[in-house]
């Protein structure tokens, strides 16, 4: 169980990052993952700004954060509110979709029988890891009912899944570096529009965030180490102490400073939000 802010997080047993939180009042300012979010209320009023509009899940409803979207969140009243929930990464997602585009669903929230029920089995024992064989199940039927559920569930296009994973790996072997479109026009044989527009679809943000968020996770591992920001700023690429700040911040909802004192050992440095 970890502090974090004005309230707690408590991580779960096994590969798959689930988790457990209780908040009162503000408990994260604007940020973005490269993840998909799924959160069951438990209890409370969660709310979040979400694509310009204020949000609110009650106890028993599900929150649904699409990779790469600014939000926050606080609670609703003037009481705590606890979830559960899980990160997932897009290219299971696509994966189990057979690398379609990404379900998007604008409202960030659901009360669909059918999401809730398999969510509600994700992460209803966090002291058990998931069996394999039951995670993948799943994880067909999530994303099966996420596309259903989904504001371009009538899209049928096929990005260029292979191309996506030739960029990627250019620029994780190149995270300190500066990498260009051109670059990664070169290395894929893709226009880099078309690129662009793919690497979205299969990995749920822009190259350009997901070079950042690279950083940013080799970030938490350097302070998680002790290291000093200006050190940890160098060695990943920023280019300076400010820039890190900033960015961790943008990714995080918190300071590299708040981070490294309420990261959790036991999950090697890991704060699921």
């Amino acid at each position: 169980m970890t502090d974090f802010q004005n309230g707690r997080v408590t991580t779960a047993a096994g590969p798959q990052k689930r988790f457990e939180a209780c908040f009162s009042g503000q408990a994260f300012a604007p940020h973005r993952h490269d993840t998909y979010t799924l959160a069951l209320t438990l209890s409370g009023v969660q709310s979040f700004d979400y694509r310009g509009e204020c949000r609110h899940s009650l106890p028993g409803e599900l929150v649904i954060l699409h990779p790469d979207e600014l939000h926050t969140g606080q609670a609703g009243t003037d009481e705590s509110f606890r979830y559960r929930g899980i990160n997932i990464a897009p290219t299971a997602i696509s994966g189990a979709l057979d690398d379609q585009t990404l379900p998007f669903i604008s409202s960030g929230r659901s009360e669909n029988a059918e999401l809730i029920r398999i969510v509600f089995e994700l992460v209803q024992d966090l002291s058990r890891p998931i069996d394999p064989l039951h995670w993948e199940g799943l994880l067909a039927e999530l994303a099966e009912a996420l596309m259903r559920e989904s504001s371009d569930s009538n899209r049928k296009s096929r990005p260029n899944s292979a191309a996506v994973m030739k960029a990627r790996a250019l620029i994780e072997d190149n995270l300190t570096s500066t990498v260009t479109m051109k670059a990664l026009e070169k290395e894929t044989g893709v226009d880099r529009w078309q690129l662009s527009r793919d690497f979205r679809a299969v990995l749920g943000t822009s190259p350009y965030r997901y070079v950042t968020l690279r950083r940013v996770d080799r970030a938490k591992a350097h302070i998680a180490r002790g290291e000093g920001l200006a050190q940890t700023a160098y060695a990943c690429g920023f280019s300076d102490q400010a820039h890190l700040t900033r960015q961790f911040k943008a990714c995080l909802g918190v300071t590299p400073k708040r981070w490294s004192q309420i990261i959790d050992t036991q999950t090697n440095g890991t704060i699921i939000q």
